[in-house]
């Protein structure tokens, strides 16, 4: 059986927005259900989404999010054909005051970890949800700011460059689903589903 990594943070991991570390259900986050739609085709998803995790920045208040730290535990791993990477979204809180560059060298430095492991062709670099207009009100989630909105838009073209440049695939989630109004961070069920579909179809050509 084919194995393939889904690489990411909250929205990998399936929170639901606005609630307080509630998770959708294996039917209904995105990862499960591309699990279900192709098992049949022999392919196991491995989910390792985790909430707040970054590319590399050190969270001051949350330590122990770094992606590329994480990485490691795959290391000597022979049985992993492809990797779905979906990061940045945490990179973009106003505590880190990233530009998008910074993020972009950030995502290539868990890349030049990942393509250790498999080869570029089959990893799926994906740039993260559009953050909403007000995701930095207090009701919602004041680690970011106004500039953190800026920036977040910015990783989609910075990440097409990369995965252009290193011969990784690339999809932008915001092209198949929106950050739920409830919390304007996190999909809702339909933009689970439509995000899986877009998935299922870009690993039609990396396996």
């Amino acid at each position: 059986m084919k194995q393939v990594l889904a690489f990411g943070d909250s929205n990998t991991w399936g929170l639901v927005p606005a609630s307080a570390g509630e998770r959708y259900p294996a039917d209904v986050r995105w990862t499960g259900r591309l699990q279900k739609e192709l098992e049949s085709r022999g392919i196991r998803i491995l989910e390792d989404g985790v909430c707040g995790r970054t590319t590399v920045y050190e969270d001051p208040v949350r330590p122990g999010l770094r992606g590329i730290d994480d990485i490691a535990r795959y290391a000597g791993t022979e049985n992993l054909d492809a990797v779905i990477l979906m990061l940045g979204t945490n990179d973009c809180k106003a505590a880190f005051h990233a530009a998008p560059e910074e993020i972009g060298r950030g995502l290539e430095q868990c890349l030049d970890r990942f393509e250790n492991l498999v080869p570029p062709e089959r990893i799926l670099v994906c740039s993260p949800l559009r953050l909403g207009e007000d995701v930095w009100r207090p009701d919602k989630d004041p680690a970011f700011d106004r500039q953190s909105v800026r920036v977040c838009e910015a990783l989609r073209e910075i990440y097409r460059g990369i995965a252009a440049r290193r011969g990784n695939s690339f999809l932008a989630a915001s092209d198949y689903a929106a950050a739920s109004p409830a919390d304007e961070e996190h999909m809702d069920p339909e933009g689970h589903a439509r995000f899986a579909a877009a998935v299922r179809e870009a690993l039609r050509a990396l396996l």
